[in-house]
């Protein structure tokens, strides 16, 4: 019997090199997500910083002025969670598994978490954060036409239109998913 053996040439070795590096390029995004992290922080210390002056200030804020402060910090703790999906998801789904089946506090979303279901939660997320400034907005649009009023109708128009793009791009992400999932369902049953 003769024994097949199969001769490496420099090109081949080139392959196996280049396929191997461009792999590991995934952990040049390692920083990226600690960076994340880091301004996890720096919104953690806001929240504190917004709550404590919430708090001091409570006796001498009228009832419009404490719901805009707690807005700012339902708007806070909404970006924070949105750092929390991107550095998360992100990671697991571009980097590296973190390994974390039958851990009590494992996300219920990480389990079957891919990119297109990241991006649907992603612009879920910043509908949600759209919402609580445009919320704002409205609250503090009272104050429309009162010299130094920030907001102007064009300016709230905007806001909303921007907003409903938003939302329409959103409807746009889930239903591409959905055809996805149709196709790759057919696909299955043909098999």
């Amino acid at each position: 019997m003769q024994e097949h053996t199969e001769y490496k040439t420099p090109q081949n070795a080139k392959l196996r090199f280049f396929p191997a590096l461009i792999f590991s390029s995934r952990w040049l995004q390692l920083p990226l997500y600690l960076g994340l992290i880091i301004a996890q922080c720096v919104y953690v210390f806001l929240f504190c910083k917004e709550l404590v002056h919430l708090i001091s200030a409570a006796n001498s804020l009228t009832e419009q002025t404490i719901m805009l402060s707690v807005l700012g910090l339902i708007d806070v703790v909404m970006i924070s969670n949105l750092l929390v999906m991107v550095i998360v998801g992100g990671y697991e789904t571009f980097v590296s598994r973190l390994n974390l089946d039958g851990h009590p506090d494992q996300p219920e979303w990480l389990g079957h978490v891919n990119a297109t279901v990241l991006k649907v939660k992603l612009a879920m997320a910043i509908i949600g954060i759209s919402s609580i400034h445009l919320l704002k907005t409205f609250i503090e649009a009272g104050s429309l036409g009162v010299p130094g009023s920030k907001y102007t109708e064009v300016g709230i128009m905007w806001q909303t239109i921007i907003h409903m793009a938003f939302i329409l791009s959103a409807l746009g992400i889930a239903y591409t998913d959905l055809l996805m999932q149709r196709v790759a369902k057919n696909g299955k049953a043909e098999h």
